[in-house]
């Protein structure tokens, strides 16, 4: 007798790790830009100059910005990652293809 193939399960966690990952990047730029403009604030009462509010906040922009290239970097090198796995290797069948001529590269 054959055994009947159970249905796959999917993990139920891993897309809301995942969607937790991308909500933390909003979430992580507007708590650096709050520490910032703490910051300033509390360099603006130390020093009682309002220009110092301002190193706060740049200071606060500039690790949001971090943050997002940060993010940006982690995912770039799973896509190259993803890339390197033969059945996503579109350009590798494209160029061992010997009917070039019919291929509509736009369409890639």
């Amino acid at each position: 007798m054959l055994k009947e193939q159970e249905p796959e399960h999917k993990p139920r966690i891993k897309p809301i790790i995942e969607a937790a990952d991308n909500l933390s990047l909003g979430i992580s730029m507007v708590v650096a830009v709050a520490i910032g403009v703490g910051i300033g604030m509390f360099l603006k009462s130390w020093t009682e100059e309002v220009w110092t509010l301002w190193i706060g906040v740049f200071i606060g922009v500039g690790a949001a910005i971090l943050n997002v290239y940060k993010a940006y970097s982690k995912q770039h090198k799973e896509m190259l990652e993803l890339a390197k796995e033969p059945r996503y290797a579109i350009k590798k069948q494209l160029q061992d293809d010997e009917d070039d001529e019919d291929i509509d590269y736009k369409d890639y």
